[in-house]
């Protein structure tokens, strides 16, 4: 599967892969990272975002965002 998407890859072409899975991430290297909540997008990054998110799971996004809604409310 990563051959193939790897293969399609381009500057004229977007490819939307949605995972939970950061191991596959090692087989496709991502421009950008997007974690979404509850269908928002919440954190963007790199790849770096992906590893992230695999070392320390996704409770500190979950957070980070409960920080910020108290703030503005």
């Amino acid at each position: 599967m990563a051959k193939g998407i790897n293969a399609l890859r381009g500057p004229s072409r977007a490819i939307v892969l949605v995972t939970h899975y950061q191991r596959i991430l090692n087989y496709i290297r991502p421009d950008h990272v997007h974690v979404l909540i509850d269908g928002r997008i919440v954190r963007s990054g790199n790849r770096e975002l992906a590893l992230e998110l695999e070392a320390k799971g996704y409770e500190w996004v979950r957070e980070s965002i409960r920080s910020r809604e108290e703030v503005t409310v």
